[in-house]
């Protein structure tokens, strides 16, 4: 149940950081891309395979370890990528 839930929200939270990136600019396309990562993809995705891991291996400390390696692993992606949007230039050639 609790895996079910977690992909719940894992699936919501991309089908609405798409919603609010599609038609946008690339510098607003990585903050949301970023913001999604950090707050969505990294403890979701890294806890709901953790855990199907450490259920199939029948050992919950692998499942923990695993997930001190995957959060922090996402955690820096969605972070490079914020940042690159916050420093991101806009394009100066802006047709009216």
């Amino acid at each position: 149940m609790a895996i079910g839930v977690a992909l719940l929200v894992l699936v919501l939270g991309l089908m609405f950081a798409r919603g609010l990136s599609q038609g946008k600019s690339a510098k607003r396309k990585y903050i949301v891309w970023g913001t999604t990562t950090i707050l969505i993809i990294a403890p979701f995705f890294s806890w709901a395979v953790s855990i199907l891991f450490a259920i199939s291996q029948e050992e919950g400390f692998a499942g923990v370890s695993l997930m001190m390696l995957l959060f922090p692993f996402f955690f820096l992606i969605g972070l490079v990528t914020l940042l690159i949007g916050v420093f991101k230039k806009e394009s100066a050639n802006k047709s009216i």
